[in-house]
């Protein structure tokens, strides 16, 4: 190796040295300096898929853990060192006897096991590897993470196949991960990093559009930003404002849960008001739940508020310790705006999660849900345990004597009813939603107030696997079922790709390809699953086959509009037509349009033709 070039990676490391050196002593990081040179010797000669060394990686890795996410000693020498045994002659034995049990645990933990056969397949059994670390020590997923965000960073040098894979795992499983540890900045990075490599025409697209939108809305904002930074200066209350950008990835998904396009996208952005609390009002949390009253007080007299708006997640946390005092208020310009607002320290904690104290209670129930799913023997029930566990947030619901019950986002009231208890859940007959009575099958929302009703005479059937959302009354339910729910996907009918789309194909048992698009949630899920099955494919129109398409279009209602529609549809671009519904309700018109097109081009055309239509307002296409 060059002089130059090794004089460029002890500067490299060196910087790992500079960070960790404010915050341990010296014999700590001299172990830190210990583990770079063990590294760097183990791993001299090999070089990444970049043509560097391969010594940048471990890094850049031992670089995100001590400064992006402020880990300890033994961590940062794990991400040093994380690589070694997987893929040089050192053992976990040489780990140990030079850097001690703790270093050793966390490296042996990341260390991939190579094995003849897998239990499931090789990337479930490393999720599962990973997952059952939690109960020990959950600094292993934080080192796990760190490498994943390098790799993420780096991955251009990648194959278009492995790029895919890498991105599936990612999405699937890391970036869920990092939100449910409370790393939302490392969530939202490897979110975007996986939409660029799976999807880099919409993500591209996606990033112009927000451009354009912050250039479009910056006068106000700013306008809006400064009274607020000039009223609370007026009260003495020391406060710094922050614009917090949404990423492409979390725009994108918005728009396809919601089926709407990017100008009905609410909230682009935030406001972010982070505080000092103010003195001599008690104790810590009183005085920070109070001063962010008082600075809601204020502006609510300033501002109008929009009504509903307020979300109180200092008293009620998220289940990661998140904090803050959520409202929405309305700017120079007549536009929303949402604020949050948090104190110094509530501030520190969102930025780090999991890496700050959040108590034995929240971090039991974490260990408890991923242990559980890490134990399953089923490679289908394990994965849609993570997509149950690690995709959604936490709500809490409330008994009606007042007992919170948290459970993931979108749970229903069967879910609740076996979270109370598995014998309540098994004789569960009714709910009492905020006192109106509802099937079990309902969606539950932050804060409802729950009462279940039960008969001895109740007893499951199959159909309550379709009710029952969370992991936990899923699993139940099987057991008492004492069947294997048959996994299946439906990927044609659910991802529905056309010939120009961005595609991927996926290697069936019986040597056939399916094909699926990039966002399509199950190619996602086999990326991350069966990464080897990937085949690149090429999906081209075919003037003899047409495909059916859905799509829905609303406009202010004038005379000859759908006839303009129609026109535009068979006449100008020659498509055929396979049905039509149409509503007016007070001058609004909603019109539902199937009809065939060849490709994704031709789809994209018939949108624009129609968007221009006078008094047409949105066109989408349905599911």
């Amino acid at each position: 190796m060059e002089k130059d070039e090794l004089n460029a990676l002890d500067q490299a490391a060196g910087k790992v040295f500079e960070v960790m050196a404010g915050r341990v002593s010296e014999d700590e990081l001299q172990l830190i300096r210990k583990a770079y040179h063990f590294a760097a010797k183990a791993h001299e000669g090999q070089k990444r898929k970049s043509g560097e060394p391969y010594i940048t990686h471990p890094i850049a890795v031992a670089r995100i853990a001590a400064e992006e996410l402020e880990l300890d000693t033994s961590t940062v020498c794990a991400a040093f060192l994380h690589d070694v045994v997987e893929d040089t002659p050192y053992t976990i034995e040489d780990i140990r006897e030079n850097f001690g049990k703790d270093v050793a645990f966390l490296v042996d933990v990341v260390t991939k096991r190579k094995k003849e056969r897998y239990e499931n397949t090789k990337q479930v059994d490393n999720y599962k590897q990973i997952l059952a670390s939690v109960h020990y020590d959950i600094r292993a997923l934080l080192v796990k993470l760190s490498d994943r965000l390098h790799n993420m960073r780096t991955l251009e040098s990648m194959r278009p196949d492995k790029q895919m894979k890498i991105a599936g795992e990612t999405d699937f499983f890391y970036a869920p991960l990092a939100g449910r540890l409370g790393l939302y900045h490392v969530k939202s990075e490897l979110e975007n990093l996986s939409f660029k490599f799976r999807c880099p025409r919409d993500f591209y697209s996606m990033e112009e559009m927000l451009e354009a939108d912050r250039e479009s809305t910056a006068p106000a904002l700013t306008k809006f930003t400064e009274d607020i930074d000039r009223i609370l200066s007026g009260r003495k209350i020391k406060a710094r404002i922050e614009v917090r950008y949404r990423k492409p990835y979390s725009v994108w998904r918005d728009m396809k849960e919601k089926g709407c396009d990017f100008s009905h996208v609410e909230f682009k952005h935030y406001v972010r008001i982070i505080y000092e609390p103010m003195k001599g009002w008690g104790q810590r949390e009183s005085i920070e739940k109070d001063t962010a009253i008082y600075i809601y007080s204020i502006l609510s007299s300033h501002f109008t508020e929009q009504p509903r708006s307020v979300n109180n997640y200092i008293d009620h946390p998220k289940d990661n310790g998140y904090q803050s005092f959520h409202v929405r208020f309305l700017n120079p310009a007549g536009v929303w705006e949402e604020l949050h607002i948090a104190s110094e320290r509530m501030h520190i904690n969102s930025r780090l999660g999991c890496v700050v104290e959040r108590g034995e209670s929240w971090l039991g129930r974490f260990r408890n849900v991923l242990q559980n799913i890490a134990d399953s023997n089923d490679g289908f029930m394990f994965m849609e345990g993570l997509n149950s566990s690690l995709y959604n947030e936490d709500i809490i619901a409330f008994t009606p004597k007042g007992k919170g019950i948290i459970l993931p986002q979108k749970a229903t009231a069967m879910d609740f009813a076996f979270e109370l208890h598995s014998d309540i859940g098994s004789h569960a007959q009714y709910a009492r939603i905020n006192g109106k009575l509802c099937p079990l099958s309902t969606e539950l929302h932050r804060g409802d107030c729950v009462e279940i009703g039960v008969s001895d005479r109740i007893t499951p059937t199959r159909e309550w696997l379709k009710n029952a959302k969370a992991y936990k009354s899923r699993n139940i339910l099987r057991d008492i079922l004492r069947k294997q729910e048959v996994f299946g996907y439906n990927r044609c009918t659910h991802c529905r790709p056309l010939p120009g789309d961005e595609v991927i194909g996926f290697k069936e048992a019986d040597g056939t390809v399916t094909v699926h698009s990039r966002h399509c949630p199950d190619a996602i899920q086999l990326a991350s699953e069966n990464g080897d099955d990937i085949v690149d494919v090429r999906f081209e129109p075919n003037e003899a086959l047409t495909y059916p398409v859905k799509m829905k279009i609303t406009a202010i209602d004038r005379y000859h509009l759908l006839r303009d529609i129609l026109d535009c549809i068979v006449e100008d671009r020659h498509l055929s037509m396979n049905g039509l519904e149409s509503v007016n309700r007070e001058q609004i018109v909603t019109c539902n349009i199937e009809f065939f097109v060849h490709s994704a081009d031709e789809l994209r055309g018939a949108i624009r033709s129609i968007s221009r239509i006078k008094g047409v307002e949105e066109v989408k296409t349905e599911a």
